[in-house]
């Protein structure tokens, strides 16, 4: 091996002509280190060389906003999620039988009351409407025998020609063709019933699904409900409809205590937001509440009448809805994004008189104006964080500016 000779320390020392590549990176790896330390110690420390490290600069505390709760006179209210049902419903089926032959509707259009619909071969209900008037002229003619037959029977009974027995006779001929008649004239509007019935017309103005039978099929009709019969289509009405939700027991409780001291305040009145939107704008009325609660679930079904004149709603749609059930009371509100979650519980951050930040739990409502109800857990005098919540950990000390919580009508 390649060695050179050096002395150290008075002594011979041989070492390899050439170090090993490893040992050379362990030794700049070690150098590095003592002068990153050296320069850390240069920076921490004054250039004298008697410094310590009380005299670093202290980190200021972080900056962050507090305002006092807000406070509103709101009433409690209750939410539910609830379903939207047509007010009238029927199933459009045919009182007579026989071929259809129009269908006078495109699928799911608006239609009016009395607007046609189908058609129904009207061709065998004219041929028994004319046999029915035939009929009827025949029983006029007989009639008219037989009253001319009792005159006769009667003069000649006047005049001793004749037998008191003959006019019974012709008397009774004469009921039997009043009668003969009468029956005549039943089976005529019968007739004339079964032919306006080809015509099937809507009962009411509504949105109409599809038709479920084409022209041609032959379809079964009855007067009767419990004789077989063809469905031909669904017509559903839509301004006003009905808004079904359920109430637990509790909440049934807390409203009908709030109904029993309405003093004049309307607390049959529901608010409604539909689909993706976060704002009650419409309304509805109350106007039913069921007499008894459903064992299995706790609950008890309810149901509003809702204006529906632009269409809006569409029944089976859901929507969400409010319930007032108690009257105004000062409440307080903050941001929404003060509220934090812990666990099962909501706690909301606080700054005390001395800097340092105190969680405290919260019992929280709804969404009113933008802002969150606090129930319980704060007071009106508390300094809530509005804003920098990410640099108030609890126990820390923080510095404080004035904030703002602003109440915003519009999402009320």
């Amino acid at each position: 091996m390649d060695t050179k000779t050096r002395v150290e320390d008075g002594e011979t020392v041989r070492r390899p002509r050439h170090e090993p590549k490893g040992l050379r990176t362990r030794t700049w790896v070690a150098a590095a280190v003592v002068i990153i330390a050296g320069g850390g110690a240069w920076f921490f420390y004054p250039h004298g060389g008697g410094g310590s490290v009380a005299n670093a600069r202290p980190v200021p505390p972080h900056e962050v906003s507090v305002s006092k709760p807000l406070l509103r006179d709101l009433d409690t209210r209750l939410g539910f999620l609830g379903q939207f049902s047509a007010v009238d419903q029927v199933e459009l089926r045919a009182q007579v039988g026989g071929t259809l032959t129009g269908v006078h509707f495109r699928d799911g259009d608006i239609v009016h009351k009395g607007d046609l619909l189908f058609t129904i071969d009207r061709v065998p209900y004219e041929i028994r409407l004319a046999q029915a008037t035939a009929q009827r002229e025949t029983a006029e003619a007989r009639l008219t025998l037989a009253k001319q037959e009792l005159a006769r029977a009667q003069d000649l009974e006047r005049n001793d020609a004749g037998t008191k027995q003959n006019v019974e006779q012709r008397t009774s001929e004469l009921n039997a063709a009043q009668a003969a008649l009468g029956d005549a004239s039943a089976q005529i509007r019968d007739a004339r019933f079964d032919l306006d019935h080809c015509r099937v017309t809507a009962p009411f103005s509504g949105r109409i699904g599809r038709h479920l039978v084409s022209v041609g099929n032959l379809i079964a009709g009855s007067r009767a409900a419990t004789s077989p019969t063809t469905l031909l289509a669904t017509l559903v009405s839509l301004d006003p409809v009905y808004l079904d939700f359920d109430m637990s027991e509790a909440d049934f409780q807390s409203f009908s205590r709030y109904r029993g001291d309405t003093k004049g305040l309307p607390a049959n009145r529901v608010e409604l937001a539909s689909g993706d939107s976060t704002t009650y704008t419409r309304q509805g009325t109350l106007d039913f509440v069921d007499n008894v609660l459903d064992r299995s679930s706790g609950t008890i079904h309810a149901r509003a009448t809702v204006p529906n004149a632009d269409l809006r709603f569409t029944p089976g749609e859901f929507s969400r809805v409010r319930l007032a059930v108690a009257h105004p009371t000062p409440t307080l509100l903050v941001p929404d994004a003060s509220v934090l979650p812990d666990q099962s519980e909501h706690v909301v951050m606080t700054v005390a008189a001395d800097g340092a930040v105190a969680p405290k739990h919260v019992e929280i409502g709804d969404i009113r104006g933008g802002l969150r109800v606090i129930r319980s857990g704060l007071s009106r005098d508390d300094r809530v964080i509005v804003d920098g919540l990410p640099y108030a950990a609890p126990g820390t000390k923080v510095a404080t500016r004035a904030g703002a919580i602003r109440y915003e009508p519009q999402q009320n």
